[in-house]
């Protein structure tokens, strides 16, 4: 009997030990939805002219893109969430691109102020003065909360753009964007 009961404590001991407290826990933000702007510079300009009858020769690509992204995912790992959505992005004159994107995001630090790399993938859906483009592209970045459903953000981004003959593009860019996700308890101002 002494025994069982000394190795009940032992356990209910191991388990209040190494047991995660509820509120010192990494929290998750639930269902999300986050708006951004971006605005990037092409630095790939190498092998971009297009051989004409004029003299003078025009770039393919113009220098700056801007766009706008609109993801929604879900958070289900406190350091993990998986997002899809819609990118406009502009590159330059009738190369208006809308894309599919799917956008997995690495948290560090969850709560008020996390760091974030998002690795982004887009499919073109429309046809503009090119068809059939994809995208690759990262974002990092830093979360700043706000209300208790509600984080700003922004951060560094770059995208390689694959779009044809050789006219391909890499931007670097930054970013900004709001967050609104669905758990109220995910930063300091949702704790009661």
């Amino acid at each position: 009997m002494k025994i069982k009961l000394s190795f009940f404590l032992l356990i209910a001991f191991f388990i209040n030990t190494f047991s995660q407290e509820t509120e010192t826990g990494k929290s998750k933000m639930d269902f999300y939805f986050n708006p951004s702007l971006n605005v990037g510079f092409n630095i790939n300009k190498k092998n971009q002219t297009s051989n004409s009858q004029y003299i003078e020769k025009r770039s393919l690509l113009g220098n700056l893109t801007y766009g706008i992204t609109a993801i929604g995912g879900y958070n289900f790992l406190p350091n993990f969430a998986l997002g899809t959505g819609l990118k406009y992005s502009f590159i330059q004159d009738n190369y208006h691109l809308i894309y599919w994107v799917i956008q997995p995001k690495i948290i560090f630090s969850p709560g008020d102020r996390p760091f974030y790399i998002d690795i982004n993938y887009g499919k073109q859906l429309n046809h503009s003065a090119i068809s059939d483009t994809e995208f690759w592209g990262a974002r990092l970045g830093m979360q700043v909360s706000y209300s208790k459903r509600l984080s700003q953000e922004g951060g560094i981004v770059f995208e390689s753009h694959k779009l044809k003959e050789g006219a391909d593009g890499f931007f670097i860019g930054l970013s900004y964007g709001i967050t609104i996700f669905s758990n109220k308890n995910y930063t300091g101002y949702g704790i009661d």
